[in-house]
């Protein structure tokens, strides 16, 4: 996994992690936990810069979480479909390799900015800050951060968005809000997507998926739809034009809205060990990484 992460760090092994544990110091002395929270603290900035620049251009920026396979770019694709004469749309595509998603989205006539994260199973502030600077933001109104399928590590990074939008396919089992709750604790709208399904399914219940979602005690709107027939997706429009309006209210008070990264989540990704040497080699190794590419 990726050094920043904290994907390495159990409940068996996170004491040898802590401030007093025998991996707490690298090799040369440098306190491991001190470098990791420095980097958490620069995602932290950058997000916040981030932000600012989409506020300035009023464009609300949504970044759709969810495990591999559960339709993202799909409903991205009816997104499009639906709305591309009303708004102009964005988007920025993570993925660990290939840039299949980004052309799938070039297609349809958007721009598409391609994040080959390497091994990093989540997105960074600094990345989408490399991606928006192939992006006229003057010319859009909502920005996707499509991030890399995964059900952890993604909701404990602020990339500088405004939304969380986690998408929980019909065939992946109603609990997943139960074993993963730092991810839906974050959604400001869950999306049960590829609901067509649910006829040939009788394992997934949708009333326990959102029963999961309220124990959380997230009152997020849960919606059902389909992006392959169309069943529910008025709702997500609905949704989108609603948050559009709301942003640009607040553009014209000069306020902003900051997404709920989960501070749980945080707390492991600064007690990583891993392979740690500077942040600035971390940050060199995702440049090295990152590709992007651009097309109007």
């Amino acid at each position: 996994m990726c050094d920043t992460c904290g994907c390495n760090v159990t409940p068996g092994n996170e004491h040898l992690v802590r401030a007093d544990g025998k991996l707490s110091r690298t090799d040369d002395g440098k306190a491991a936990i001190t470098v990791l929270q420095s980097l958490v603290s620069e995602n932290d900035h950058q997000a916040a810069h981030n932000r600012d620049h989409f506020d300035r251009h009023g464009v609300l920026s949504v970044n759709l979480m969810s495990s591999p396979g559960s339709g993202k770019t799909a409903l991205l694709e009816a997104t499009i479909d639906a709305l591309g004469h009303e708004l102009k749309i964005g988007v920025v595509e993570g993925d660990l390799e290939t840039e299949n998603d980004a052309e799938r989205i070039r297609a349809r006539g958007v721009t598409a900015i391609q994040i080959s994260t390497g091994s990093a199973c989540h997105l960074d502030a600094h990345m989408v800050h490399s991606a928006l600077h192939h992006m006229n933001l003057d010319e859009l109104d909502l920005v996707f951060i499509e991030n890399v399928g995964n059900l952890v590590c993604p909701a404990s990074f602020d990339l500088g968005h405004h939304h969380n939008v986690t998408l929980l396919s019909v065939t992946e089992g109603d609990d997943k809000p139960a074993k993963y709750p730092v991810m839906f604790r974050a959604a400001d709208l869950m999306l049960l997507s590829k609901a067509d399904l649910l006829a040939v399914l009788d394992d997934f219940d949708t009333g326990k998926a959102e029963r999961h979602l309220r124990e959380l005690a997230n009152n997020a709107p849960a919606l059902e739809l389909s992006a392959k027939t169309g069943a529910g997706m008025d709702a997500w429009f609905g949704w989108l034009r609603h948050q559009i309006g709301e942003q640009r209210e607040r553009v014209a008070r000069r306020e902003t809205r900051v997404p709920a990264v989960q501070s749980e989540g945080k707390t492991l990704h600064t007690h990583d060990h891993g392979h740690i040497h500077s942040h600035a080699a971390t940050e060199h190794a995702h440049a090295a990484r990152a590709r992007h590419r651009h097309t109007g």
